[in-house]
């Protein structure tokens, strides 16, 4: 074999097909970090949804147990007019009307804990918080704090409505509304709102998303109908 043969079996890559590879390699790991940032922030968003949910959620879960406890020994519905609306509620209710153990000046009135509760929408530094007010017991105490909307109706029956998707409020119930202080039923819709992730036309962008969530409450200590 000659000497110029073995020198061109010996031969590595050229300076063009180094260039080449280099190119095609990065190409790859681009394309491959992009995926990978587009996941990693779609995770992040799902993990903020769940987190949001939960909250509120267990909010609501909170809320409606209360609520519908309202009026426990009185002679009304139990929810304070004055300081109630389409944003806000307060309740009262004599939940040791019949423990004798207590002083006669306890069980006598709702000054007690868990006894005159306000629940209501805060807003703080641009950041919503739903809040359960107990002046006589815990003070003020935030059940959710990533909560856009709050809004309670008021009816005097059972009622069928609609949650429309990406709305921050029910539509279409069957009955009308009545005052707080006729209410025997009532509606509680929380509408949670993620931002925006990214920039719009831009890979990986994410626009704001909205859920509602709905709890039906039927006042029991009230002249109910029987539904």
């Amino acid at each position: 074999m000659s000497a110029s043969t073995k020198k061109a079996l010996s031969s590595g890559f050229s300076l063009f097909e180094l260039l080449i590879a280099m190119a095609i390699t990065m190409t790859l790991m681009t394309a491959a970090a992009t995926l990978l940032a587009g996941a990693l922030r779609m995770r992040s968003r799902e993990n903020q949804k769940s987190d949001a949910l939960a909250d509120t959620q267990r909010a609501l879960n909170i809320m409606s147990r209360e609520l519908a406890n309202t009026g426990f020994n009185l002679t009304n519905n139990g929810i304070v007019t004055l300081d109630s609306g389409p944003n806000k509620i307060r309740v009262r209710s004599n939940l040791n009307r019949f423990d004798f153990a207590a002083t006669d000046d306890s069980r006598n009135n709702v000054q007690d804990a868990g006894e005159d509760i306000t629940y209501f929408l805060n807003e703080v530094a641009q950041t919503k918080y739903l809040v359960r007010h107990d002046p006589y017991g815990s003070g003020s105490t935030v059940l959710a704090n990533r909560v856009d909307t709050l809004n309670i109706h008021y009816f005097d029956q059972k009622v069928t409505y609609t949650a429309p998707q990406k709305g921050t409020d029910i539509t279409g119930a069957s009955a009308l509304e009545v005052t707080p202080a006729n209410a025997k039923y009532i509606v509680i819709a929380v509408s949670v709102t993620l931002d925006a992730v990214g920039v719009p036309n831009s890979p990986g962008y994410q626009p704001p998303y909205t859920v509602l969530l709905c709890s039906d409450v039927t006042l029991r200590n009230t002249t109910l109908w029987r539904y």
